[in-house]
């Protein structure tokens, strides 16, 4: 499931609202659409023995669906009425354990794992950074929905930021499908997208920080030519000649150069190198 941020005004004498209260009431969308379960499942590639996260699992519609396919799930939810739920459905279930935490801060797994969730739009980006951003991250794939908005920017050829840029450097990501509002309960204002993300298994650990050195440089200044950076790491000459090479003009600003290009010149710089 997923929560909005929105601005309600509470009427006089009003508490909190309960967890386990209306979905509506309490900003939470929940995934009611059984044809784009089955579609995450199939795209996530879950096996038995496969071990899963789901953050914010709700009352288990996700959950259900992976622990189906033998894996051994973990379901992670904070509010405490849908953690009771969670627990009377799956007491029967060995391979689903039911986690009471904030998705935020809960212990991530040190061996390989996917992650299944239909999450919180708020805090797509904070999530995203403990996934993706450790350069130890156990993490093998993910199918998220998340906002439409934040899907486009996070898979944008040329991301507006370097921390999406490293993202991009080990991890493949695309978007599946647009999600319209009605496949959740209640509503949400705006679309939601199928987020795929792959860990790339073509981009070496040396790779991988040789391309982040260059975008550091990159986005510390953005309109210096693209053969300008690449000759920070080798002579002027074979810079050019690795630019050309790879279909860039040398002049090129270095904002215009998409991470996946980035990516394929820190490998022909490490082949260079080599020699």
């Amino acid at each position: 499931m997923h929560r909005q941020n929105h601005r309600r005004r509470r009427a006089p004498n009003r508490g909190p609202r309960a967890p386990h209260e209306s979905p509506n009431r309490s900003g939470i969308h929940i995934l009611q659409d059984r044809s784009l379960v089955r579609r995450m499942v199939r795209s996530s590639g879950t096996e038995a023995g496969d071990l899963v996260m789901e953050f914010g699992a709700g009352p288990g519609i996700l959950t259900s669906a992976l622990a189906a396919t033998g894996a051994r799930v973990i379901a992670v939810e904070r509010h405490t009425g849908f953690v009771a739920r969670l627990e009377r459905r799956f007491a029967e279930e060995p391979g689903v354990r039911v986690v009471g935490a904030d998705a935020r801060t809960v212990m991530l797994p040190r061996r390989p794992y996917h992650v299944v969730a239909n999450i919180p739009y708020s805090i797509s980006t904070t999530l995203l950074r403990r996934l993706l951003d450790p350069r130890t991250t156990a993490l093998a794939g993910a199918d998220l929905i998340v906002e439409w908005g934040f899907a486009k920017r996070v898979t944008a050829d040329v991301p507006r930021d370097l921390e999406t840029a490293w993202w991009q450097v080990r991890f493949a990501m695309s978007i599946a499908e647009r999600i319209p509002p009605e496949s959740f309960r209640p509503a949400p204002a705006v679309d939601s997208a199928h987020l795929v993300i792959r860990r790339r298994a073509d981009v070496s650990n040396a790779a991988a920080h040789q391309a982040r050195l260059m975008l550091q440089a990159r986005y510390r200044s953005p309109r210096r030519p693209a053969k300008e950076i690449l000759a920070g790491h080798v002579t002027k000459k074979r810079a050019h000649r690795l630019l050309t090479s790879t279909g860039i003009d040398p002049p090129t600003e270095a904002a215009a150069v998409p991470t996946a290009m980035w990516v394929r010149l820190a490998r022909e710089l490490l082949r260079v190198n080599a020699r």
